[in-house]
């Protein structure tokens, strides 16, 4: 846990403990919303497994980075999880969505 607090930057073990409840706060959410939106969108398992788990996989990524920056602000971490976001999505070739 050192090794982890000390790469995030964060002193006590009850900011640790935050951060890792916001992430599965976060991914928890996400797949549940993913359900709700696909089936709006008119995807479903009979168009086929392969479609359907596409979409519904793609459909997660967007609400996740909402979720994240969104729950990360409800437990009072909002600096962290945006940092974090904005480090996440800039490896990933989205660099140009930030001025910094």
């Amino acid at each position: 846990m050192k090794k982890l607090k000390q790469r995030w930057g964060i002193d006590s073990n009850w900011q640790l403990f935050v951060i890792l409840l916001v992430f599965s706060v976060t991914g928890s959410s996400a797949a549940k919303l993913a359900g709700p939106l696909t089936a709006w969108i008119g995807v479903t398992k009979e168009m086929g497994g392969f479609i359907y788990w596409t979409i519904r996989i793609l459909a997660v990524f967007p609400i996740y980075q909402v979720l994240l920056v969104l729950f990360g602000w409800l437990f009072g971490e909002y600096e962290f999880f945006w940092a974090f976001e904005k480090k996440m999505l800039k490896r990933m070739g989205l660099k140009f969505l930030f001025k910094d």
